[in-house]
């Protein structure tokens, strides 16, 4: 791990937050016409949210800014006011106060909570709308709303395609789909298929569309004053917008650790968030949460730390004060292209190579929630995802229910076992004894438990008392042996035949990961191996 900032941290972030402003660029201006407050304020908004968020929140590589079901939100608050603009920055305002109260309440730690399918099938969701809603710019046809609409209009695109458009687009992926590895590690490739694009339009010139005339000018500052009467009527749609805000955000940064092997601070990115969105509705700006695609953008291309969510915030605002004009000509085919290959690189090919093999319960999850995401609604999809997660946790725990009558519980003696095995090799062996079922909800405690073995050789992960492993506690059990192994531990994990549960194990690469010996069905036998270990080193 880096403790200091250094020259290729801050490369790194360069070129992700430039290439998450060029991308988010087009998108602010056009929530901003959507939202009906203009294109402007969409702009004033990703900046606002872009900065406070990237400085004050819990998920340094996170990229935020308006996203679309915030923009619907809005939408509804002007129709509600009537064209009343003074509401509806009120609204804005009002949601950012209420995620920083939702932050200090300490709100935001539930989210780690999120299943591993349901995690999986959002990510392959957003992935795949990604690549459809880009269909349409890259044949060079006006861009869609939704995917259920690209699905819809793809034969009328496909008839109406723009010949340049496709071949520019098509010159943009072969390019960042192909450049070398070495070439990329120095510059990345979205930013040289941006430039040679570009470059390769205007020197043509083919007839393609471009992002077009961009709206300059500082914001005006105000606190946004309504009438006492209005509080009825602002107060319902600044918790929705809060609330929707809170969980996109939030969800983003789930899949922002998924990336890069961290974890954020959940109630820290609410205060950021809250900051942001409180900023945008004292500068008429359009609110906003984590946007999804734009945070993958930032990783993909180098962005690590906070810094690159300032820079793209700097990068817009430049745009608002002079750039604009440049980027302008950015052809929007490019900008397909580069998001197709986003949209690919996004997809959890972790999950789908084990498709096969995963446990059909997690399966049913994992496509429940990516059709939802692609077809009906983000948010919605968590929802039914951790819903149905819960009932099919909530039915294998009943089925594993046991009554036992015994004069003494059959643990105890192994827990003295362990106690004395421990002191007797000066902590040089050591146990965790996981009771119970091992699922999605226990895995946070499990990887508490790493940190805590300084000193120790061997490691031995007694799972004789745990009746079934999910999915996520098996990748949750595999990251812990992989860091246990980085620190030269030697893991030895028991666990229970009779119930398939090594059957399972060894589907899923155990095998491979622990060895011949790394597991066991036998405690006994385990123990003898630690001793083993310890005597021949």
């Amino acid at each position: 791990m880096e403790t200091r900032y250094s020259l290729r941290l801050l490369k790194g972030d360069f070129f992700g937050g430039l290439t998450a402003g060029v991308v988010a660029l087009p998108l602010a201006l056009a929530f901003g016409v959507a939202s009906g407050l203009g294109a402007v304020n969409g702009l004033y908004g990703a900046i606002a949210l872009g900065l406070l968020a990237a400085l004050f929140g819990g998920t340094p590589s996170q990229i935020s800014g308006p996203t679309g079901p915030m923009t619907v939100i809005v939408a509804a608050a002007i129709t509600s006011f009537a064209g009343d603009i003074s509401p509806v920055f009120a609204v804005i305002f009002l949601a950012g106060m209420m995620q920083i109260a939702l932050g200090f309440l300490k709100v935001g730690v539930f989210v780690r909570y999120i299943p591993y399918p349901v995690i999986s099938g959002f990510m392959s969701g957003i992935g795949v709308i990604i690549i459809l809603i880009q269909l349409h710019p890259l044949l060079g046809n006006p861009a869609v709303g939704s995917p259920l609409t690209a699905v819809l209009q793809l034969p009328a695109a496909i008839a109406a395609i723009n010949p340049a458009s496709l071949l520019l687009a098509l010159i943009t992926m072969i390019i960042v789909f192909f450049t070398p590895a070495p070439i990329s590690r120095v510059v990345p490739s979205p930013l040289i298929a941006l430039l040679a694009g570009t470059g390769l339009a205007l020197i043509l010139p083919w007839p393609v569309a471009t992002i077009g005339e961009i709206p300059s000018g500082l914001p005006h500052f105000g606190l946004p004053l309504v009438p006492l009467e209005l509080l009825p009527k602002i107060m319902p749609l600044a918790v929705a917008l809060a609330i929707l805000g809170t969980i996109d955000s939030l969800l983003t940064s789930v899949v922002a650790d998924s990336m890069t092997k961290t974890r954020h601070d959940s109630n820290r990115e609410l205060f950021g968030q809250g900051l942001g969105n409180m900023a945008a509705g004292l500068i008429a700006g359009l609110p906003g949460a984590g946007a999804t695609m734009r945070t993958v953008v930032n990783i993909k291309t180098g962005g690590t730390t906070r810094v690159s969510g300032v820079i793209h915030a700097v990068f817009l605002l430049a745009v608002l004060l002079g750039l604009g004009p440049f980027a302008s000509l950015i052809p929007l085919p490019v900008l397909a292209g580069i998001l197709m290959k986003v949209g690919v690189d996004i997809l959890d090919y972790r999950l789908l190579r084990l498709i096969k093999r995963i446990p059909r319960q997690d399966l049913l999850v994992m496509l429940t929630v990516f059709f939802f995401t692609v077809f009906v609604d983000l948010i919605v999809a968590v929802g039914v995802g951790v819903t149905l997660a819960s009932l099919m946790i909530t039915y294998r725990l009943a089925n594993q229910a046991r009554i036992e009558v015994m004069g003494v519980p059959h643990h105890e003696w192994q827990r003295d076992l362990e106690k004395s095995l421990e002191e007797e090799t000066d902590y040089q062996i050591r146990t965790i004894s996981v009771m119970g079922a091992f699922f999605f909800g226990s895995t946070a405690k499990m990887q508490k438990q790493v940190s805590t073995l300084i000193g120790t050789r061997v490691v031995i992960i007694n799972c004789l008392d745990v009746p079934f492993f999910d999915l996520s506690g098996l990748f949750a059990l595999s990251e812990m042996i992989d860091r246990l192994k980085s620190q030269q531990i030697k893991p030895i994990l028991v666990v229970r035949e009779a119930v398939g549960i090594r059957r399972q194990m060894l589907a899923m690469g155990y095998a491979d990961l622990l060895g011949t010996d790394g597991l066991q069905t036998d405690y006994n036998v385990a123990l003898h191996l630690a001793w083993d270990y310890i005597d021949q080193y």
